[in-house]
């Protein structure tokens, strides 16, 4: 007898050990530029929630100030996934880098062109932000992507422009309040809380919503979604459907609750000290969330005439967009729903 226990003690410590490996297998560092920004709002909503370790999934969230900044962790090792814009994986295809979506979670990209209160009187077009200082997230980012397109779409030079980052948040918001810098790409709770604290507030262009997204790119445009490394995805095929089965679980809950119920669920540090804002800002960005996480073929393309548009490189690329997403993730958790 005390003989069978010894092995099934023996049986059980292994089972541990190995239980403790997969478990040490399945953590993930998700890198994230802007943490406060409600276009990233699934990502960190889906770890209140506990959506990642229901799927199975430890992930470490670590926050930057922009898209750039959390790409370069990815690329450097020292983060698996970047939770942030999918034009990235289309921009860094041009330089023959191969990274991936594998779960799409904002229809439009949200991104707003706002002047500075304090230079409203000198700036009352686009064309006026010439030799101008304009803030992005931070260079490299998204914003600065789209900065580019919309001046170059209005005849001016991007290069004429100082690019400054000034991050998502209170310090965009800072920034734009003490006028050192003349406008800047801003998104929402940031455009709110900017509004809620100066109604003439300027917005030159605008894409938080789907006709305004329209009306600036002429189709579809794709926001966050979460993408690392080809190689990274193939290797690590069981973490990928966790986040991506937690992403889907997570926006089916945003659908199904309202404003202030989803407000609840997120850290105060997010919200900031004006809630009622917070809460107008969500209500405004709920039709951004995706419903169904895929990538559309259509958005991809329109990712890249855009980019063909603003950056040489890529125009010159002969760039394959099927590389650039998988929808493949996504279609196996609606099959196992």
């Amino acid at each position: 007898m005390p003989a069978i226990i010894r092995r099934l003690g023996i049986a059980l410590a292994a089972l541990m050990l190995s239980s403790g490996l997969a478990l040490a297998q399945s953590k993930v560092t998700l890198a994230i530029g802007g943490a406060s920004c409600l276009c990233y709002l699934p990502t960190m909503l889906a770890h209140q929630l506990g959506e990642y370790k229901k799927a199975g999934v430890d992930v470490e969230v670590v926050q930057f100030k922009g898209g750039s900044e959390a790409l370069k962790a990815v690329m450097g090792g020292s983060a698996d996934v970047v939770s942030g814009y999918f034009d990235h994986t289309v921009n860094l295809a041009a330089k023959g880098q191969n990274l991936q979506s594998f779960v799409v979670y904002d229809r439009f990209p949200g991104f707003a062109l706002v002047v500075s209160p304090k230079h409203n009187a000198e700036i009352k077009s686009i064309k006026d932000l010439a030799n101008k200082k304009v803030g992005v997230s931070a260079p490299g980012s998204s914003t600065d992507f789209f900065l580019k397109y919309i001046l170059s779409k209005n005849g001016v030079d991007p290069n004429s422009i100082g690019v400054i980052g000034v991050g998502l948040g209170a310090t965009a918001i800072a920034a734009m309040e003490q006028g050192t810098i003349d406008a800047a790409i801003m998104l929402d709770p940031a455009v709110t809380l900017l509004q809620g604290k100066n109604k003439d507030l300027k917005i030159l262009s605008d894409t938080r919503s789907q006709k305004d997204t329209l009306a600036v790119f002429g189709g579809e445009y794709p926001g966050g979604a979460l993408y690392t490394k080809a190689d990274w995805i193939a290797s690590h095929e069981k973490e990928v459907q966790g986040m991506t089965n937690a992403i889907l679980a997570t926006l089916k809950w945003i659908h199904s609750h309202t404003p202030e119920e989803i407000a609840a669920k997120m850290p105060p540090e997010l919200i900031g000290k004006d809630v009622p804002l917070y809460i107008a800002a969500l209500k405004n960005t709920l039709p951004m969330y995706s419903q169904t996480g895929r990538m559309d073929p259509k958005g991809a393309q329109a990712v890249l005439a855009v980019f063909s548009q603003s950056s040489p490189d890529v125009a010159k690329a002969k760039i394959d967009l099927s590389k650039t997403y998988t929808n493949k993730y996504v279609e196996a958790a609606g099959k196992g729903m």
